[in-house]
């Protein structure tokens, strides 16, 4: 594609992870401009433009994709409707970001892989933990070797069900026809996806999954194992009707272990023969700021490799339905 100084970005779905967590990187980041929004709901598309000083408003979202003035569209609706937007994104030639994962199962992944690949477009998924520095300090150690060999990595995530869950109103996270694992889906998707960039790419993975509590019609209950690529196998559960709230990783290695949580913001911990460090690294108020940079830096400056691809997601959601039963 040809390359531009500037990349003027749309974005289809301004809901709330777009208010902090994603939407304002477009702005900030030097070389991006964000000039347009989409949501359906034309008042609250109009009063986010109004909040974010965005330019032009649409309610349909093919106004958006084929507007001239649109180099690159982030697609930040719920994930049922991410493979339908896409394709209208690839065959309008444009750049895009999607919000994680790329879509509820592996199939529809590929096929907006694949479109965008043949078409030679690029496509980034925001698993934005990859770019993150407190992630990125646990890859340096694992490179340096401070735990030795890495033999086997787990995590334990549970989480007491809110009231949302309990009362029986519809809430499109445990909907099993949009989400099938329900938050199983939205947060193991990240994990997975960051096992699969500091140790190597997951091969083999099998579990257990059910509707345990009947709180919402997806699954709320997981068990699995894995193996990745270089022979470091992996185990997991996660609840998410528990009293206690967990999350917890651990790396175990020949020669020490690091300790960190994939969601909770508390400290990364290494613990070997050689080292001992307990650091606290704040993430970002715009917590996708550094994985938005760094596209600009592959698209514009053509200086870096961006860690977050439709390839890399593509695997996430190979993993996720693996253990799910699904593939």
């Amino acid at each position: 594609m040809e390359s531009k100084n500037t990349i003027k970005w749309g974005i289809i779905g301004c809901g709330n992870v777009t208010e902090v967590k994603s939407g304002p990187p477009y702005k900030l980041t030097e070389g991006f401009e964000l000039v347009a929004v989409m949501r359906r709901d034309a008042e609250k598309a109009q009063d986010y433009a109004k909040r974010h000083g965005v330019k032009t408003v649409y309610t349909k979202a093919d106004d958006l994709i084929n507007d001239a003035n649109v180099d690159a569209v982030y697609i930040a609706t719920p994930p049922d409707t991410h493979k339908f937007y896409a394709l209208k994104v690839a065959e309008a030639g444009k750049i895009c970001c999607i919000e994680k994962p790329m879509t509820p199962n592996y199939a529809e992944s590929l096929d907006i892989y694949n479109t965008f690949k043949d078409k030679d477009i690029p496509l980034f998924v925001a698993y934005y933990r990859r770019s993150l520095p407190r992630f990125l300090k646990i890859k340096e150690w694992l490179s340096y070797n401070y735990i030795g060999e890495v033999r086997h990595i787990n995590w334990h995530f549970s989480k007491p069900a809110s009231s949302l869950d309990t009362s029986g109103t519809y809430n499109w996270r445990t909907d099993s026809k949009i989400a099938p694992a329900g938050y199983f889906d939205d947060l193991a998707s990240h994990g997975f996806d960051l096992f699969n960039f500091l140790l190597g790419d997951i091969k083999e993975a099998h579990g257990i999954s059910l509707n345990q509590q009947k709180n919402y019609t997806s699954k709320d209950a997981i068990t699995a194992c894995w193996l990745h690529e270089n022979n470091i196998t992996g185990s997991g559960a996660w609840n998410f009707d528990c009293q206690d709230s967990l999350d917890s990783v651990t790396i175990y290695g020949s020669e020490g272990h690091i300790k960190f949580s994939i969601f909770h913001e508390n400290a990364v911990v290494l613990e070997s023969k050689t080292k001992c460090e307990s650091l606290f690294i704040d993430n970002p108020k715009h917590i996708q700021m550094h994985h938005v940079e760094g596209m600009r830096d592959m698209l514009i400056h053509k200086n870096f490799t961006h860690p977050s691809t439709g390839q890399s997601a593509l695997h996430a959601n190979w993993v996720m339905d693996k253990i799910l039963g699904s593939l």
